[in-house]
């Protein structure tokens, strides 16, 4: 299976939760976007299927 994670390929992600875990590690100030619609914390476990493309977005801190 092939989806695109922030853009790039990826092949051995099975769902939400492992898209996020991909790109990063922080638990805390993270939005998921799948196929453009953005996917509430509690639907992280849903399954991806070939072509999907997820955004990881991240807050930071900064003066």
């Amino acid at each position: 299976m092939n989806v695109q994670i922030n853009g790039e390929a990826h092949e051995s992600v099975a769902t939400v939760i492992d898209a996020v875990a991909a790109v990063t590690e922080a638990r805390r100030g993270i939005a998921v976007a799948l196929n453009g619609e953005v996917v509430p914390r509690s639907e992280w476990d849903r399954p991806l299927v070939d072509g999907d493309a997820v955004e990881v977005l991240t807050a930071t801190q900064g003066g």
